[in-house]
């Protein structure tokens, strides 16, 4: 089992979903972990330390200090000591403390000292999870690398309908095992991903450039992670973050600049990713001041082509390397992938048409078909992003596992 001799750290909070909290801890100690509860006074109103204590084993800690004796609870050591962290239920208060490291009880000391991934499963009213400043504080706990397990929509405390209620326990033990068992499958493995759009300037404030978001290159760069790659992500232009401490990110604008980044980095990786919409041209000149309409009515751009990243990395391709690359086609679209393919020497392609609705640039869902070269075809239905970068890394894992690298 995944969890088998996992020592976890519960943190538990001040919400009507804290009884479900006995039942993720007998789940998770059938499972064979060890678990170390940690709840807020505001917790010990919802559920009594005694019931929490015969079902995990151990004191429930909630205080700095022990009431009989004055023991001092570290939360340095238990940082230290877990290999994971999930708060569930997660209240807003407890969020917003996370978020803003608000070190005024045990639970957010844990925190702040954990060495350990941490999870938190919100729990509370629609319009407290929907408001503004909840939002917000979710989106900093994931900047920070915290992975957040969505509430489920149905009847809350408030007998409103709606999305807020924490997560089953038998779905949450699901989502820690999956983690535990991606860690292990891309462990050890280095994997290049090219994401967004490359800007070409034409002069100071304009540029060449198209509608790529980014938003497929950081769902795979973050699906990779998550499995325990070790991900390199150039990223042109975008407004999108990396959550996950895996990613180092290197930021650049231009073909050349991405080109000169994969290659530089490409000898040392296992595998390469290339969901990056690449400008195939440029601009000959750039000019050095704004250029003015001085009352014409027609210019010319004279436009010379820009490196191909997928050629040269095809050409540098070594045994052992895997290399998926991207075809957004809007005729004989299967065809032109199978050239593309084999041009660039890539394992597989990831094909999207600008024919489906709710597929390719701007979209936060997508609908792929993957071609290998061993003439397997998988097709799927639309999903969004971050569906579609399990898929490919589903895939490319079967690659990987069986290369040495």
């Amino acid at each position: 089992m995944s969890l088998q001799g996992k020592h976890i750290v519960l943190g538990i909070t001040g919400s009507i979903a804290a009884y479900k909290s006995a039942i993720l801890t007998r789940l998770l100690i059938k499972k064979g972990a060890d678990v170390q509860i940690v709840i807020t006074p505001a917790g010990r109103e919802f559920i009594t330390p005694v019931t929490l204590s015969a079902l995990s084993g151990r004191p429930v800690i909630s205080e700095f200090f022990a009431t009989g004796d004055g023991t001092w609870h570290s939360h340095v050591d238990l940082g230290l000591w877990a290999d994971l962290m999930v708060v569930a239920p997660a209240t807003a208060s407890t969020i917003g403390k996370m978020a803003h490291g608000i070190a005024d009880n045990m639970l957010i000391t844990t925190y702040l000292s954990m060495k350990a991934p941490v999870f938190v499963a919100p729990a509370m009213d629609l319009d407290m999870f929907r408001h503004v400043t909840t939002s917000r504080n979710l989106e900093l706990l994931k900047q920070d690398g915290v992975q957040v397990i969505e509430p489920t929509e149905g009847e809350l405390a408030s007998h409103l309908e709606g999305k807020g209620r924490m997560e089953e326990p038998e779905q949450i033990v699901a989502i820690l095992e999956a983690f535990f068992s991606a860690q292990r499958e891309l462990a050890k493995k280095k994997i290049l991903i090219t994401a967004g759009p490359t800007y070409e300037r034409i002069d100071p404030v304009r540029f060449i450039g198209n509608f790529s978001s980014g938003k497929m290159g950081f769902a795979l760069a973050e699906e990779c992670a998550a499995r325990g790659a070790s991900v390199l992500l150039i990223s042109g232009p975008t407004s999108l973050t990396a959550h996950h401490p895996n990613i180092r990110r290197i930021d650049v604008e231009s073909a050349q600049q991405m080109h000169d980044a994969a290659v530089s980095a490409f000898p040392e990786m296992d595998a390469a990713i290339l969901s990056a919409a690449v400008a195939d041209y440029r601009p000959l000149q750039t000019r050095p001041e704004k250029m003015k309409r001085d009352g014409q009515e027609q210019i010319s751009l004279t436009l010379t082509s820009n490196p191909d990243i997928a050629a040269s990395l095809g050409t540098m391709k070594q045994p052992g390397q895997t290399m998926i690359g991207f075809a957004l086609e809007t005729h004989d679209e299967e065809a032109n992938a199978l050239k593309k393919m084999e041009k660039k020497n890539f394992d597989f392609i990831v094909l999207n048409s600008l024919q489906d609705q709710g597929a390719g640039f701007g979209h936060d869902t997508n609908k792929v078909t993957i071609l290998a070269r061993d003439g397997e075809k998988r097709s799927f239905g639309l999903k969004t992003k971050k569906e579609v970068a399990k898929d490919i890394v589903d895939i490319a894992f079967e690659t990987l596992s069986n290369k040495t690298g």
